[in-house]
């Protein structure tokens, strides 16, 4: 299999983003996007998930993290998108509850060629470490728009926000990591009855 790796840059007037993604990494990142807590939470999509992810981002957080919180996830997006490639010989869906503590979240994945979000967190309060946990879902949408997938977020109990985000993110990270991971049994063939994802 050809290495699945990319690398993105979008510049804006708002964010100038450089990201790259390896798909079969080994919990490597370089995470700088000028939101510390979105840092640590793509840092769990690189240790829980393995892939090996690095972002840059330079975005007018003096007015608001808003703008570089989505672009971020856009940008990520057009790097898995073209990581995955023609998507033959994968697992295609992907699946993880994990705690945190009181928390404990439900992701599922579909690689489907078709974006979807269904974002459902009831966050305990409005900010942790300074950041808008609104612009999670911001983010996620950015992220399926352009990776061209299917992901189902249910945060099914949790008291303390930071953990709500956390036990969300690591369950993405652990999902994803099934989703991409190669199928001996599926190798050379795409995983549809249409043939084409």
């Amino acid at each position: 299999m050809t290495a699945r790796r990319a690398e993105v840059v979008r510049n804006t007037k708002e964010t100038q983003i450089t990201a790259t993604v390896n798909l079969d990494g080994t919990g490597i990142g370089h995470l700088k996007t000028g939101m510390p807590f979105l840092d640590h939470m793509l840092d769990q999509i690189v240790r829980h998930g393995l892939i090996d992810i690095s972002i840059t981002c330079t975005g007018d957080t003096e007015i608001d993290d808003h703008h570089s919180a989505e672009d971020c996830g856009i940008t990520l997006g057009q790097a898995f998108a073209q990581a995955i490639g023609d998507k033959k010989g994968i697992r295609r869906y992907g699946h993880a509850y994990t705690p945190l503590d009181e928390a404990l979240s439900r992701v599922v994945v579909d690689i489907s060629g078709r974006p979807g979000l269904e974002f459902h967190v009831p966050f305990t309060r409005a900010s942790v470490g300074g950041f808008d946990v609104d612009l999670f879902y911001e983010f996620f949408q950015g992220f399926v728009n352009h990776a061209n997938v299917t992901l189902h977020i249910d945060n099914l109990r949790g008291r303390n926000t930071h953990h709500q985000v956390e036990s969300v993110f690591k369950a993405f990270a652990r999902a994803l990591r099934m989703a991409v991971e190669v199928d001996a049994r599926m190798a050379g063939q795409t995983p549809s009855t249409k043939g084409s994802l």
